[in-house]
């Protein structure tokens, strides 16, 4: 059994993110979809929602082999606790690669574990979270970036902000 391991912050989870999840759960026995809290950060929505919203859009289109979970550790740890052998990453645009290599190299030293780069779906290379919660907070409409889920979310949680 191959099991891979999809870490990300998901603040929120966006159409790109599932792309790279259901590509992934075609090539893997098992896949565990990671929130990785990190304290240098501070997230629109907690580890709990964002695992909670990622099990929800992903429930509607059936990926039983799909776990979705946090964790405040190195993925290199997760990775071990679970039998996972391979990590995998979606890579939207060169600075992606730059600052993901890095870290796939540090995985290897650590662990053994090897890095998969799944390069974006051109159509959605350009969304990302922090562009998606820009825009939100500027009034623009982000359906389709977003599962919809997520657009009531991100409104609620701005109007908090405010």
């Amino acid at each position: 059994m191959t099991i891979a391991v999809c870490p990300g912050s998901y603040d929120p989870v966006t159409a790109g993110h599932l792309d790279v999840i259901e590509r992934c759960a075609r090539f893997f026995d098992e896949v565990h979809v990671v929130v990785a809290v990190n304290a240098a950060k501070t997230p629109m929505f907690s580890a709990a929602t964002r695992v909670e919203v990622i099990r929800r859009a992903l429930d509607s289109d059936g990926y039983p082999q799909v776990q979705v979970s946090s964790t405040t550790g190195l993925i290199t740890d997760y990775c071990k606790q679970v039998g996972a052998t391979v990590i995998v990453k979606g890579l939207r645009q060169n600075g992606d690669y730059e600052a993901e290599l890095g870290m796939a190299l540090v995985n290897r030293k650590l662990a053994g574990i090897e890095t998969l780069f799944l390069p974006a779906d051109p159509v959605l290379e350009h969304i990302s979270s922090s562009i998606v919660k820009d825009v939100a907070r500027h009034g623009g409409d982000v359906t389709g970036m977003v599962p919809d889920c997520v657009v009531p979310m991100l409104q609620q949680a701005l109007q908090e902000e405010r």
